[in-house]
C-alpha cells in the first residue's frame, strides 16, 4: 500500500483506494499530447513542444485555465508503455522537448515512463511545467530526469494563495522548490537556435489588483538568482464566469496599464532579459482543446 505524500498536500492517502486533493488515482490519465506552440520562445520554437497535459491538480486555483482537466473532469486512462510510446511519438513528430504539464501527482509513473523511453531512443529534453507547489523530497526524485523546470511562483502573500488556491503555505513551499530546481540545474543552456537545454524558467501571471504582489515576487526572484533563471511575465490571465459571484475582484483582465507597470519595474530593478507578453493574450483561444488528440 502506498500512501501518497507527493506534495505539499501531504494527503497520505491510498491512491489505488481514494482521491486525495488531486482527485486522481495511481492510474495515469491524459487530456492532450501534442504539439504546442504558445509556450516561451525558447521552449515551443519553430517546431513546437512536445506538451502532455495529465489530469488532476494539486492546487486548484479558482482562476484555473485548464479548470476542466485539473479538477478531473476529464481525462483518458493510459499505461505506463504507452505514456513511454507518446514521448516518443511526440519526438518523432518534431518535437523540441518534452513538456509534461501539471506532473507532480504522476511522478513516480513519470520517472518509469521517462527511463523506458529514453532506453528505446527518447533524446530531447525534458520539461517539468508546474505550479511550484512541489516537495523538495518529491524534486530530488527528479535529478537527472528533468532537463528544464518551467514552474509558476503564482504567489508573495500568505492570504492571497490561501483565498485563491486554498494553499496559505505556497510562498514558503514556492520559494524552497525553486531553490531546489536551480541547484539541479544552476545555469541556463541553449543550443545555437536558442532553445533552453537546460535550466529554470520562474513564471509570474499577473492577477488583476496585485501589481505590488507581483513586484515583491519579481525583486525576490531577480535579487536571489540573478541571472541563474529566466523571468516569465505573464499578462494571460484569461476571467471566466464562475468568479464573478465568489470572486468578483478578479473577475476581470489584466489591464495594460497594470502590466506595463510589473515589467517597467522589472526594468527598474535591472532585469536586462526577460519574456514579456505583447497584445491581448487573455483569449480563450490560447487554451488548447482537450479531447485526447495524441493520447
Amino acid at each position: 500500500m502506498h500512501l501518497c505524500s507527493l506534495c505539499p498536500r501531504n494527503c497520505h492517502v491510498d491512491r489505488d483506494l481514494n482521491l486525495g486533493v488531486c482527485k486522481m488515482t495511481d492510474q495515469i490519465y491524459l487530456a492532450r499530447a501534442a504539439l504546442h506552440y504558445w509556450e516561451e520562445p525558447c521552449i515551443s520554437g519553430n517546431t513546437g513542444s512536445g506538451t502532455v497535459f495529465f489530469c488532476g491538480c494539486n492546487l486548484h486555483c479558482v482562476y484555473c485555465q485548464n479548470y476542466e482537466i485539473a479538477h478531473a473532469a476529464s481525462g483518458k486512462e493510459v499505461s505506463l508503455s504507452r505514456l513511454a510510446d507518446i514521448f516518443l511519438e511526440l519526438q518523432d513528430q518534431g518535437a523540441a522537448n518534452l513538456n509534461l504539464v501539471t506532473p507532480t501527482h504522476y511522478v513516480l509513473q513519470i520517472i518509469s515512463a521517462v527511463k523506458m523511453a529514453r532506453n528505446r531512443g527518447l533524446k530531447i529534453p525534458l520539461v517539468y511545467n508546474t505550479s511550484g507547489y512541489e516537495k523538495v523530497e518529491t524534486l530530488k526524485m527528479l535529478e537527472g530526469i528533468v532537463d528544464v523546470y518551467l514552474t509558476d511562483f503564482k504567489y508573495w502573500e500568505e492570504k492571497t494563495a490561501l483565498a485563491y488556491s486554498k494553499a496559505g503555505d505556497y510562498p514558503k513551499v514556492a520559494k524552497m522548490a525553486v531553490e531546489e530546481m536551480v541547484s539541479q540545474v544552476p545555469h541556463p543552456v541553449f543550443d545555437k537556435s536558442g532553445m533552453m537545454q537546460k535550466g529554470v524558467i520562474v513564471r509570474h501571471l499577473l492577477l488583476p489588483g496585485h501589481v505590488h504582489e507581483a513586484k515583491n515576487v519579481v525583486k525576490y526572484l531577480y535579487e536571489t538568482y540573478g541571472s541563474c533563471i529566466c523571468l516569465s511575465l505573464l499578462n494571460q490571465y484569461t476571467p471566466s464566469k464562475r468568479l464573478q459571484k465568489k470572486y468578483p475582484e478578479i473577475a476581470r483582465k489584466t489591464t495594460k496599464r497594470e502590466y506595463d507597470a510589473l515589467t517597467d519595474y522589472a526594468c527598474t530593478l535591472g532585469i536586462g532579459q526577460a519574456y514579456i507578453q505583447e497584445g491581448d493574450t487573455a483569449k480563450e483561444s490560447f487554451i488548447p482543446s482537450f479531447h485526447y488528440e495524441g493520447v
